[in-house]
């Protein structure tokens, strides 16, 4: 194999900058999120405000099911978080963090 072009001490930041094991794993389990049209339309709307399965469901004209299943993905990558009133959850983005990513990637497609 022939030399590289770059230094040693390039290439050792390089090795120390990508990701390798859990943490490659975690990160494409978040990046994840991002890769479905329901979940985009989801996170964008909980980014305005927090909902239940019923109202997104009619908001974003999904089936309730659908919306449900999405939400038990989110919940499970810790992406959403929950608030019981009476039979009622209401659903919301664990923190800003996602919202901020999805404008990222608006703004990355000059929009």
């Amino acid at each position: 194999m022939k030399d590289l072009l770059i230094d040693k001490r390039l290439q050792d930041m390089i090795n120390d900058y990508v990701p390798q094991g859990e943490i490659l794993d975690d990160l494409v389990c978040f990046f994840s999120i991002f890769s479905d049209y329901t979940r985009l339309k989801m996170i964008s709307a909980l980014a305005i405000s927090e909902m239940c399965v019923t109202d997104i469901a009619k908001i974003l004209k999904l089936n309730q099911t659908t919306v449900s299943h999405q939400l038990r993905f989110l919940k499970n990558l810790n992406a959403v978080k929950t608030k019981r009133q009476g039979k009622v959850i209401f659903y919301s983005l664990r923190n800003d963090a996602l919202s901020d990513v999805l404008l990222k990637g608006v703004e990355f497609l000059g929009y």
